[in-house]
């Protein structure tokens, strides 16, 4: 996402969210945010029609998922707070998953993926936050676990007892 969107998103000015990404930069590497060139940033433009950027003299920044949660955590604004609220229940609510699997691991986990996905869909549907990307993953995730699950029934499948037998006689 760009720079400007996201502060419409969090609800600060650009040159805010701009101001705490410099005094942290450390926290963005070139995988959560990099900068567009003015080739890259005229191509883009020339693409939407209608568009929100002010035109200031810098090339915005454009933030990955990764940035885009890291910044919920550096901004001040009431909708970064909660989004990082919720960011860090997720994180928790994977852990514990993770620390104490269900009885029937795979389906119980695609249960939960399910309704973790549609709670994050419903979080972000007003910002528009879920790309093509985000949707892909998603549906990488959801392959993995039907792949899980049908690995877990061929390990269940009863096996052919092994071993000698003892001749029985009859008397």
């Amino acid at each position: 996402m760009l720079d400007f969107h996201l502060a419409e998103m969090y609800q600060v000015e650009t040159r805010v969210l701009n101001q705490a990404v410099k005094r942290n930069i450390k926290r963005f590497p070139e995988d959560f945010m990099f900068q567009l060139t003015g080739k890259e940033f005229s191509n883009l433009m020339s693409q939407i029609v209608t568009s929100s950027w002010g035109g200031t003299r810098k090339l915005p920044y454009v933030f990955t998922e990764q940035g885009v949660a890291m910044l919920s955590g550096l901004l001040n604004s009431n909708v970064a707070i909660v989004a990082n609220i919720r960011i860090m229940r997720a994180f928790v609510a994977v852990r514990q998953l993770i620390l104490n699997p269900p009885v029937n691991e795979i389906k119980e986990l695609q249960h939960k993926f399910k309704k973790f996905q549609e709670y994050i869909e419903d979080v972000f549907a007003d910002y528009n936050d879920i790309n093509e990307d985000t949707r892909l993953q998603l549906e990488l995730i959801n392959e993995t676990l039907a792949e899980l699950q049908v690995k877990n029934k061929e390990l269940c499948k009863p096996r052919n007892p092994i071993g000698y037998t003892a001749p029985q006689y009859k008397q």
